[in-house]
C-alpha cells in the first residue's frame, strides 16, 4: 500500500507540472529592450522553429505522441535552453506509459542537465527502492538511498520554478521530502547504519505520523542493540506501529512489541496502557519514560535462594551458584551442609581418567559445554563391566571434600556405584550475570 501511495503522489507531482508547464518566452524582435536585471529571468527560445517544435511537443495530449515530439526536439536541439524542461516532461511521459527502463534512463539525463532536479531525484529514489528485490536488491536500495540523501541536500537550496504556484511548489517539496527521507532511511537500515536510519526515518515520521512503514522501521532501528539503541523511543514507535497496522500482521507486531517491552520493563505491566497512548499520540510526549527492569545480580539470587530453600533440597546447579557467586557467608552456609556428607546423585560423564577417577558434570550448563564440575575419586576401581561410557549419565555416591569457586569444580572422594538408582535432582541452568 505504501508503494502504491508513493507512486501516485510522485506521478501526480511530476505529471501535473508536465500538463501545466509554461511555454518559454516567444522569440522577441531584436528592437525589444533588454529586461530589467531586477525582473525574474525567463527562459527564452530565440529560434522560431525551435520554439514551435518545443510547444508542439509539449501540447500533445497523448503520452506516446508527446514522447515522440520531445525525443525529436531533443535530438534536433540538444543544447536548447529548454533541455532540462523537455527532459523532465519526457521523463513524466515515459512514466505515464509505465516504461520503467526509459523513465529511469531519462531521469539520469535530467540529472546530467541539473544534478539537483528535485523531480528526477524523487523518481529515482522511489523507483530504485521499488526495485530492491532479487539479486540487485542491495545495489538498488543503496542507489535509492543516495538519491534520497542528494534530494534532501538539494531541497535546502531549491527555488520555486518560474510559472509554478507557491501552493504547488510547497506540495512538491513536502511530497518529495517524504520520498527522500524514506529512501535514505530504508537504505541506511538495510546497511545496518541505525543512527542514520533513525535520523531520516524520524524526520519522515514527524512529517507523516500515519506512515506505517516509516514508523515500523524507525522502531526496529531504535530497538536494535548497539550504539544507536534507544529502547524508550523504540518501544513507543513499535506500539504506534501496532496501532497503525490493520488486518494481517497486526498480531505479530503486537507480540514482538510486547516481548521487547517485557524484556525492558521486566513484566507486561503497562504495555496495554502504552498501546492505548500510542493510538492517539503520534510522537513520544515530553517526559515519556518506562521503568527499566534491573535483574538481581547472581549474588542477590544466591542470597534469595539460601533464604528460601533448604540446602538439602537444592539441585547441584543451585549449590554451584551459591558456592561460586554467593557472598562468603552464603557460600559457607551451603558448604558446611555439604562437606563430608555422602551425597547420592546423577551426573554426566565428561571423561574417565582411570578406573578410580571420573570427571563429571552435574549442572545443565556444564553438561551442554562438556565441562567437568565434579572430580570424583572412587573408593575402589570400577569393574570393567560396570564402567560407564563417556557422554552418558552416571549414578553414584560421593562425599564432597573441597571445591574451587571459579571455574567451579567440586572434589568428591569415597565414590561408590549405586546399586539402586538414586533420584535424579532437578537439573537447573546457572543464572546469567547481568
Amino acid at each position: 500500500m505504501k508503494k502504491i501511495v508513493l507512486a501516485m503522489l510522485l506521478v501526480a507531482a511530476v505529471t501535473a507540472v508536465a500538463q501545466t508547464a509554461p511555454a518559454p518566452a516567444q522569440p522577441a524582435p531584436q528592437q525589444n529592450p533588454t529586461p530589467s536585471p531586477a525582473a525574474p529571468q525567463k527562459k527564452e527560445i530565440k529560434d522560431p522553429a525551435e520554439y514551435n517544435a518545443y510547444v508542439g511537443a509539449v501540447q500533445q495530449q497523448d503520452a506516446a505522441a508527446k514522447i515522440s515530439g520531445l525525443e525529436a526536439f531533443l535530438t534536433q536541439y540538444p543544447n536548447s535552453v529548454m533541455k532540462e524542461d523537455a527532459l523532465e516532461l519526457l521523463m513524466a511521459a515515459y512514466q505515464q506509459t509505465a516504461n520503467q527502463a526509459k523513465t529511469l534512463e531519462t531521469a539520469q539525463k535530467v540529472l546530467q542537465a541539473n544534478p539537483c532536479n528535485i523531480r528526477a531525484l524523487a523518481l529515482l529514489a522511489y523507483t530504485k527502492q521499488a526495485m530492491a528485490t532479487g539479486p540487485n536488491a542491495q545495489q538498488n536500495l543503496a542507489e535509492a538511498g543516495q538519491a534520497g540523501e542528494k534530494g534532501l541536500q538539494c531541497l535546502q537550496t531549491a527555488t520555486k520554478p518560474d510559472g509554478t504556484s507557491a501552493a504547488d511548489w510547497d506540495k512538491l517539496k513536502s511530497t518529495t521530502m517524504g520520498i527522500f527521507n524514506n529512501a535514505a532511511g530504508m537504505a541506511a537500515y538495510q546497511a545496518k547504519d541505525y543512527a542514520k536510519a533513525e535520523r531520516f526515518l524520524r524526520a519522515a515520521v514527524e512529517a507523516d505520523p500515519t506512515n506505517l512503514t516509516d514508523v515500523y522501521y524507525l522502531a526496529l532501528a531504535y530497538l536494535t542493540a548497539g550504539p544507536a539503541e534507544n529502547d524508550l523511543d523504540g518501544l513507543f514507535f513499535i506500539a504506534r506501529a501496532a496501532n497503525l497496522q490493520t488486518g494481517a500482521g497486526k498480531d505479530q507486531i503486537v507480540k514482538f512489541g510486547k516481548s521487547k517491552y517485557v524484556k525492558y520493563h521486566g513484566s507486561e505491566e503497562g504495555w496495554t496502557a502504552l498501546l492505548a497512548q500510542a493510538a492517539t499520540t503520534t510522537l513520544p510526549p515530553a517526559g515519556f519514560t518506562i521503568t527499566k527492569y534491573v535483574p538481581p545480580t547472581p549474588a542477590e539470587q544466591a542470597a534469595t535462594l539460601v533464604k528460601s530453600k533448604k540446602v538439602e533440597e537444592m539441585s547441584f546447579a543451585e549449590w554451584q551458584m551459591v558456592l561460586s557467586e554467593g557472598t562468603p557467608e552464603d557460600a559457607e552456609k551451603v558448604w558446611s551442609a555439604l562437606k563430608g556428607k555422602p551425597l547420592q546423585m546423577v551426573a554426566h560423564v565428561i571423561s574417565i581418567e582411570s578406573p578410580k577417577q571420573l570427571k563429571l558434570a552435574g549442572s545443565q550448563d556444564d553438561i551442554d559445554a562438556k565441562r567437568a564440575d565434579i572430580d570424583l575419586t572412587m573408593t575402589a576401581a570400577i569393574p570393567a563391566k560396570s564402567m560407564p561410557k563417556e557422554d552418558t549419565d552416571f549414578q553414584f555416591q560421593g562425599t564432597p571434600v573441597s571445591y574451587v569457586a571459579k571455574p567451579f569444580l567440586m572434589t568428591m572422594d569415597e565414590g561408590a556405584l549405586l546399586v539402586k538408582a538414586a533420584p535424579k535432582p532437578a537439573v537447573h541452568k546457572k543464572p546469567r550475570a547481568h
